[in-house]
């Protein structure tokens, strides 16, 4: 069985993000970057799929050069090939779908893994996106999933619950904190993936279906008032939750 798991290059979700100029993207120097926390379910399930009914794991994922760094990662717990698929512009979600579901066609991969949303714009629509294109199944904010021979079943994440899904092959599923524990990059994945293989493709956006018109940072908190320190401030806590804050 051919795998495909798509993964994103995210900042680090502990640095300190500042906005650029431009106000539509954010400064790059002193960020660091890492695997997006979500897709380290999505490679895990992809190994853990590859150990049960054997074949390959291929990882793609779009973006400008340092996207290799991630690519690499991912090669180093374990996948068996990297596919970087190159796009300097800033596309929107629609052409990352686009982008991930040509490969994924130019492959022939029945199973496809991602992690629900990329904590950087948290749009958590590719995934859906990318099953439309394809015309596969699709799972979303799984955390359980079982394949045997031709059929899948998943259990979902829903307000108040789970929720249990049947699907079939050719699906895609996307992952959630829950499903399983990533394994680590040992010194041996490390010094195998500097063999594997990661190739190169061109992606030539077509017009974005969405554009980002503006970054902001977001409101600073009010500061704190203490009425009082005992029970004689009582009737002004109220008096001030009922007027200002509103509350009752």
């Amino acid at each position: 069985m051919k795998i495909v798991v798509c993964v994103s290059h995210v900042p680090d979700t502990a640095t300190k993000i500042k906005i650029a100029s431009d106000l539509k993207s954010i400064e790059q120097n002193g960020v660091s970057f890492i695997l997006n926390p979500y897709d380290e379910f999505a490679i895990e399930e992809a190994l853990k799929t590859k150990e049960k009914v054997g074949g390959e794991v291929i990882v793609l994922s779009v973006g400008s050069d340092s996207n290799k760094e991630t690519i690499r990662k991912a090669l180093a717990m374990g996948v068996d090939e990297g596919v970087h698929i190159k796009c300097d512009a800033q596309i929107d979600s629609f052409n990352v779908a686009k982008a991930l579901s040509d490969e994924i066609k130019n492959l022939g991969a029945e199973l496809v893994f991602m992690g629900k949303q990329s904590v950087d714009y948290d749009n958590g629509i590719v995934g859906s996106l990318t099953a439309a294109m394809l015309d596969y199944s699709i799972a979303t904010v799984c955390v359980a999933f079982e394949l045997n021979d031709n059929s899948i079943t998943v259990e979902r994440e829903i307000e108040g619950g789970r929720e249990v899904v049947h699907m079939t092959l050719p699906a895609v599923i996307t992952t959630q904190k829950g499903l399983n524990e990533p394994r680590y990059a040992s010194l041996k994945g490390i010094m195998a993936a500097k063999k594997k293989t990661i190739s190169e493709k061109v992606y030539s956006p077509i017009p974005n279906q969405v554009d980002l018109v503006e970054m902001k940072n977001p409101q600073p908190k009010n500061p704190g008032r203490i009425i009082g320190t005992d029970a004689s401030a009582v009737p002004e806590l109220v008096k001030l939750l009922k007027e200002e804050a509103k509350v009752f």
